[in-house]
């Protein structure tokens, strides 16, 4: 039976495993060049067993500068030699990724029009493409063919051509941005022909082995003039013996960009029936790459075990666990820290810039600055030699505590943690609780296991006191989590208020139905106060959702689920009150304020839910000194 770890072909070359780790923005970019960083980060997944590397996606031409930090073909030479090098070194194929935007980038860094198949506003950011004259057209084909060859000429085995999110020939392919009246729009597979054709030549002159792939969207999740998989297929039956080596099936489009790579409220394996319908269009030469949230192991070994995919896509699963080949490989799946899907991190095309890592692996993306602490992996416990052992006390097991445990372990430190609680994982276990985040429960699974393993003594249901700080010998840790922050609202005798750890609480969701009406009140703008309310709204209450911001769960547009979380609470029932503070709570009702008028409402409510700030719970801290270390929300709550 196929294996995830097994070999497979690859057009004229071998890949030693089906685990692809795919083309996705990091921010790691020095000007529009690849860089050092960039070199440790996929060094690190090609030692972790990955089989091939596709790198972050480089813009053909200098009319396209989607994001800042996104890297230019002509500037990507000495970039790809040294990821092509590196990745060589630990047995991994390297192929650079090839593409435009078109539309769908930004005139903000070059001042330059968008340039597209017709003049079409894009939906996200309203701007209008300029409708690409023949010249424009040509430089564009010409600008593929002279940044496949320089990619394989810099040591790459192959390049992959994107028509799938955020792609100018996916523009070209789609009757949704495609009005032309030439031969382009009589036509649309027309210039996708064009561009392949001139790659394929270029990757042959360059290299007689090289490989050519199309990441194409089979499904555009808009029906009514959006490539759907059938039509999809139909493209292939042109497009594939035009000398493609590989396809990586994938969806999405300007109208749900999210729709490519989903948060946790969409379940893994969703190109699955796109995926079967475009196979019949391939030659049994060309190979099929699966993705779609693809981040569980089992799952991806049911791909290639059915024959559904020969490779698998399992880019944010291999952020959250560089080492998921070598751990596969080994037989110790098991062992695998989990991508929760939660996009928090890892997801890092927004304003901020920020650098691509993850909730569960820190390092990730950080590779040249943060210390290695987990060695290659090996099927056993191997522990780093302590410079000087010791018993170290870590206080609370939640996501810092247990980390802190595992890691103080893996050192070779005798480690006891201590949790007052029954249960470990802390507010992330709590915060699994609501609707569609179940998956996260998954990470401090993880921890927990990893720390029973590496010989952590672990105590539940047992609060540490000032007494047992000070007679301990050693260093102690305080992971101590966070405690319910100040009200900026007035509270009448009898009113009554929950905060949201004690809605998502198990008592809770096993008790009576919850009091009806409910308002819950999210200062945050993140998935805490809208999973409340789902919770609720879901278990029948009447349910309204008080925030500041302009729009609901405003924060959740850096992980792509800002769109779905509004529709599911409207679907829900969910009264969303916008642009509004609190300012009182009485034993009926809840009066608000808006923000800008200061005119004054009362919503009928029996409850009210806060979601709001946290602060540090560092009693036990400041009690003994305030001189040791803390880790985790005792330090400052953060991200939820």
């Amino acid at each position: 039976m196929t294996s995830l770890a097994d070999p497979v072909r690859l057009g004229r070359r071998q890949a030693r495993t089906r685990l692809v780790f795919g083309p996705h923005e990091t921010n790691l970019a020095r000007r529009r060049a690849f860089s050092d960083r960039h070199v440790a980060y996929y060094r690190a997944r090609a030692s972790g067993g990955a089989g091939v590397i596709v790198v972050e996606e480089a813009s053909v031409d200098d009319s396209d500068w989607p994001y800042e930090r996104a890297p230019l073909a002509s500037h990507a030479a000495e970039g790809w030699s040294r990821i092509s090098l590196a990745c060589h070194e630990e047995g991994a194929l390297v192929i650079a990724a090839l593409g435009h935007a078109g539309g769908q980038g930004s005139s903000a860094y070059h001042q330059r029009v968008l340039l597209g198949p017709s003049p079409v506003p894009d939906v996200e950011t309203r701007e209008v493409s300029k409708a690409m004259e023949p010249g424009e057209i040509e430089a564009l084909i010409a600008a593929f063919g002279v940044a496949a060859e320089a990619a394989v000429e810099a040591g790459c085995d192959g390049v992959e051509l994107n028509a799938g999110q955020y792609s100018l020939l996916r523009q070209f392919c789609s009757r949704l941005t495609n009005f032309r009246d030439d031969e382009l729009g009589e036509d649309r597979a027309e210039l996708v022909r064009r561009v392949i054709r001139a790659t394929r030549d270029a990757v042959d002159r360059a290299s007689a082995g090289g490989l050519v792939g199309l990441r194409l969207s089979c499904d555009e999740l808009a029906a009514w003039a959006g490539i759907v998989p059938e039509s999809a297929a139909g493209l292939l039956t042109v497009l594939a013996p035009l000398g493609l080596d590989y396809l990586c099936a994938v969806r999405g489009s300007a109208f749900w960009t999210a729709g490519t790579r989903p948060d946790c409220h969409v379940e893994p394996g969703f190109n699955r029936e796109a995926a079967a319908i475009v196979r019949t269009a391939l030659a049994k030469e060309v190979a099929l790459v699966a993705q779609g949230s693809l981040v569980d192991v089992a799952l991806a070994e049911e791909l290639v075990a059915s024959g559904e995919a020969d490779l698998v896509e399992m880019t944010r699963a291999q952020i959250a666990d560089p080492a998921l080949g070598s751990k596969v490989a080994a037989g110790a799946a098991d062992r695998v820290r989990p991508c929760v899907l939660c996009n928090q991190a890892c997801q890092v095309r927004d304003v901020r810039n920020p650098v691509v890592t993850c909730i569960g692996e820190p390092r990730s993306g950080h590779e040249t600055t943060d210390p290695l602490i987990d060695p290659p992996f090996a099927s056993g416990v191997v522990k780093i030699p302590a410079r000087q052992k010791s018993h170290v006390l870590v206080v609370g097991g939640g996501p810092a505590g247990l980390e802190c445990a595992r890691v103080a372990a893996a050192a070779g430190n005798e480690v006891t943690l201590v949790e007052r609680d029954q249960i470990l994982g802390g507010m992330v276990r709590v915060a699994a609780r609501a609707p569609g985040r179940e998956r996260l429960a998954a990470l401090v699974d993880w921890l927990e296991s990893e720390c029973r393993r590496s010989g952590v003594r672990i105590e539940t249901g047992h609060e540490v006191t000032l007494e047992e700080i000070d007679g301990h010998e050693g260093p102690i840790v305080h992971c101590t989590g966070s405690r319910p922050g100040r009200r900026s609202f007035e509270v009448a005798a009898g009113a009554a208020i929950a905060t949201a750890a004690e809605v998502l609480s198990a008592e809770r969701q096993v008790a009576e139905p919850p009091p009806s009406p409910v308002v819950v009140w999210d200062p945050i703008g993140g998935p805490i106060g809208v999973g409340v309310a789902e919770l609720l709204a879901t278990h029948g209450a009447t349910v309204s959702i008080v925030t500041p911001d302009h729009v609901v769960g405003a924060h959740l547009a850096r992980t792509g689920d800002i769109g779905p979380a509004n529709a599911r609470l409207q679907q829900r029932g969910v009264e969303l009150v916008r642009r509004s503070v609190i300012v009182r709570v009485d034993p009926l009702g809840v009066t608000v304020e808006n923000r800008y008028s200061g005119a004054r409402s009362l919503i009928e409510a029996v409850l009210l839910v806060d979601a709001g700030f946290l602060l540090p719970e560092d009693n036990l801290w400041r009690a003994s000194g305030g001189c040791q270390p803390r880790a985790g929300d005792a330090v400052a709550p953060r991200s939820n």
